[in-house]
């Protein structure tokens, strides 16, 4: 598997080559980073050079499409989604994700309907530069009741969706935190087929009770209470082998960035020693 970063908990970056260069520094493959803007910013050649130098592939993108509102605004994402798609293609980035909210103040039916016509269109256009979709179960107890209507939050729910929206590069994103507040055994895992899962992320819990969990009170990998070793060694078992991303929402901290970083490594360092 590839050690991987998102920019989640990493401070203030001041440009995407600070990004990579620690990155590759610091002993990761990947960064997941939108590629649209990167290549906007160094052009597609330096863009291309910055990643290839450093030995840095980008491990996902964030769909740039607002799937969860009105039709209009659907509308007005999907041209940044197939200029997105395009900057993606030329970078050789074969992922996009999306998180999926476990609550909504729309009735949760009219919400899903509309959802899953707009889903699949976006994947059918990300299929067509060869791009997968992962969908992100999110499993923390305080957001099933932010909003006036429970939506969905477990994984043999969010992979009926995706039978439902009926795309063949649709799958999971599968989280560790996420993972952990649904409450789920690691070895659940092996339940999964390789070709379900898009994408990684990992990250870290305190010893508390799953439903006192805050989705933004995360720990870095090692940290924390969450088995990560059998995590990553369940997700190998069933054949995943690509990106594994850092992802660690939590309150400001004084780390200056480059501390962040060294603390990213010393993470992966712990969880995947015995892999």
């Amino acid at each position: 598997m590839i050690k991987g970063l998102t920019k989640a908990g990493l401070g203030k970056l001041e440009s995407d080559e600070q990004y990579i260069m620690y990155a590759a520094q610091y002993g990761f493959g990947a960064v997941d980073l939108n590629p649209l803007s990167y290549v906007k910013k160094y052009g597609e050649e330096g863009a291309k050079y910055l990643l290839e130098s450093h030995e840095i592939r980008i491990g996902s993108s964030d769909l740039p499409v607002e799937w969860r509102a009105t039709d209009e605004k659907f509308r007005e994402g999907l041209p940044a989604l197939v200029a997105m798609a395009e900057a993606s293609a030329a970078l050789n980035v074969n992922k996009c994700c999306t998180y999926i909210l476990p609550s909504t103040d729309q009735p949760a039916a009219t919400f899903m309907a509309a959802a899953t016509k707009r889903l699949r269109l976006c994947a059918d256009i990300l299929d067509t530069y060869g791009i997968r979709l992962g969908l992100e179960f999110v499993g923390c107890h305080h957001l099933r009741t932010q909003w006036k209507n429970p939506f969905l939050w477990r994984v043999e729910d969010t992979l009926d969706w995706i039978d439902t929206i009926h795309a063949p590069n649709v799958g999971l994103l599968v989280d560790s935190y996420h993972w952990h507040t649904n409450g789920m055994e690691m070895n659940e895992l092996l339940k999964l087929k390789r070709e379900q899962v898009v994408h990684v992320h990992i990250n870290d819990a305190y010893d508390l009770p799953i439903e006192e969990l805050k989705d933004g009170e995360r720990l870095y990998p090692g940290e924390g209470i969450i088995n990560l070793t059998g995590f990553l060694k369940n997700l190998q078992a069933i054949g995943y082998d690509d990106v594994v991303a850092q992802e660690v929402l939590a309150p400001a901290s004084e780390l200056d960035v480059e501390s962040r970083f060294a603390k990213s490594k010393e993470g992966f360092d712990r969880v995947f020693a015995s892999l």
